[in-house]
């Protein structure tokens, strides 16, 4: 009888008297599904959970990898840039007027109206607004003139030294004495504003 027809006749509700090839065949087979199963159930489902967690901080840490990669590769870049941003920033505040020099700029401001030739008819300092590193400080002014003279004022008032910006700007028909409108003149209404830096005020507080 050969081996395909004695694996034939087994009988499985009889195994102990199977040949014994038949046996060590079976109790081998056996082992290997057991433990197959017992590693499936006991190790790799009971595992998988810590795999999964160590393939995604994997995953986090390969990508704060990259990124901190890529900064050190433009680390000079970002130290030019910043010193760049320094540079200008150190720039404007030098163009940004001392608490003594503040009264100047007022007559600067107003000589710049006289200059383009208009009428200056309100020139009004408001109490300084005090913001985070710097103080705001506001000038309303009135004034009367043509078209073309305001636009020389605007221009001068942008080429102080200094920082003066324009706001709130209102242009109205002239009114001549006898509540009349004058020939192509207008009347300016506009808030001029200059900035101080503050620290100049806490390094006076530390010298003193």
């Amino acid at each position: 009888m050969n081996f395909l027809e004695e694996l034939k006749n087994l009988d499985f509700n009889n195994i102990g008297r199977w040949p014994f090839l038949f046996r060590a065949l079976f109790v081998g087979l056996f082992f290997v599904v057991a433990s197959t199963g017992s590693f499936y159930y006991f190790i790799y489902t009971a595992q998988m959970p810590r795999l999964e967690r160590a393939e995604q901080e994997e995953k986090e840490l390969r990508i704060s990898f990259e990124q901190k990669q890529k900064k050190a590769a433009n680390f000079d870049a970002y130290k030019e840039q910043l010193a760049e941003i320094e540079d200008s920033f150190g720039t404007m505040l030098r163009q940004l007027p001392g608490k003594t020099e503040i009264p100047n700029l007022l007559v600067d401001i107003s000589q710049t109206g006289l200059a383009a030739g208009l009428q200056e008819e309100l020139f009004q300092p408001i109490s300084e607004i005090q913001k985070d590193f710097y103080a705001e400080k506001p000038i309303k002014i009135r004034l009367r003139g043509s078209y073309h003279e305001f636009g020389k004022f605007a221009s001068d008032i942008a080429a102080l030294p200094r920082i003066v910006t324009l706001h709130d700007i209102d242009i109205t028909p002239g009114r001549s004495s006898g509540s009349e409108s004058s020939d192509g003149e207008l009347i300016l209404n506009v808030t001029a504003k200059t900035y101080r830096y503050l620290d100049e005020d806490a390094e006076a507080e530390n010298a003193g």
